[in-house]
């Protein structure tokens, strides 16, 4: 995922609770949805930082011989000012673009 592009704020924003639940008809079923989404994103950050950073890692590291790297640092800010995972998951939630499905819900449909 790219979160270059995403429009989530990235600070706190007050919203309406009624506008998160419109789609589930439940407040804590929306949270629920937007929490695991936001677990999943910061997976997926934490992984792409962590590759990124794998690349000036030096096998002999010493706390006597810790050296600034000034792209290393870049790096770290950059992600850093991202907004956080529960700013995009809750963004993607409003904007319909997060998948999810209720097994309770749709086996009662069945029946």
């Amino acid at each position: 995922m790219d979160f270059k592009k995403t429009n989530a704020p990235t600070n706190t924003v007050t919203r309406d609770i009624m506008d998160l639940c419109d789609e589930t008809g439940n407040i804590y079923e929306s949270v629920a949805i937007i929490g695991k989404r936001a677990n999943q994103i910061s997976l997926e950050i934490k992984n792409e930082l962590s590759k990124k950073l794998q690349e000036f890692a030096s096998v002999s590291d010493n706390l006597d011989e810790v050296f600034e790297n000034r792209e290393q640092i870049e790096i770290s800010r950059y992600y850093e000012k991202l907004p956080k995972p529960t700013l995009i998951a809750t963004q993607e939630f409003i904007e319909g673009k997060v998948y999810y499905r209720n097994p309770l819900k749709e086996k009662e449909a069945v029946e």
